[in-house]
């Protein structure tokens, strides 16, 4: 089991309130058996016009694209409850999400997938938000056993679920890890059951 205690590297910001789950992923890009390369197309409206021209969104802007931490504003990941948005960031390099507030299925998600959604006040995140767009080298550092966030000097102390904080610290986060962690004890209650058995 994966424990995380630790999220550290350069931010990258998305501002906006209310960001739908069909911005980050569009339900077109929903027709696919594994989630498997759906990064490429994360935000891909607001990256793309209808003739595949870039709309200077910060995915694909050389300053910041590809970097881990998301800074984001209110209601992050509200609408669907589809997963495919949180396997999108992801499968595109994002290891951590800081907001002012998230869609309570989308964090719950994010969880699933090892990726912290931090909360943090209206003037922390702006002055995060400020930091990275101002300069892009800089790095966020996320402490889950402090539950601080650090960058440029500054230190703030964030929220989430006490819950999902433990879990990413002991490693249970991830359920099928968990559960591979048992093979003994499921394979001795695997040889009780005569349907399993025979």
């Amino acid at each position: 089991m994966q424990a995380i205690g630790e999220v550290s590297g350069k931010g990258i910001t998305v501002r906006g309130n209310n960001i739908d789950t069909d911005r980050i992923i569009p339900a077109r890009f929903m027709k696919c058996v594994t989630f498997d390369g759906l990064g490429a197309f994360a935000f891909n409206d607001e990256r793309f016009d209808e003739s595949g021209k870039k709309k200077n969104h910060p995915f694909d802007d050389s300053r910041w694209a590809g970097n881990p931490v998301l800074i984001t504003n209110s209601n992050f990941g509200c609408g669907s409850s589809r997963e495919h948005a949180p396997q999108a960031l992801k499968d595109y390099g994002i290891r951590a999400i800081i907001g002012e507030s998230f869609a309570e299925i989308f964090a719950g998600n994010c969880f699933s997938l090892g990726i912290p959604a931090l909360k943090l006040e209206v003037a922390p995140i702006a002055t995060l938000q400020a930091l990275i767009e101002s300069n892009p080298n800089t790095v966020v550092l996320i402490n889950l056993r402090g539950k601080t966030v650090s960058a440029g000097g500054w230190n703030w102390v964030f929220s989430m679920p006490e819950s999902h904080r433990r879990a990413l610290l002991d490693g249970t986060w991830d359920s099928m890890a968990v559960l591979g962690s048992a093979s003994d004890e499921i394979a001795m209650v695997a040889s009780r059951l005569p349907y399993v058995r025979n």
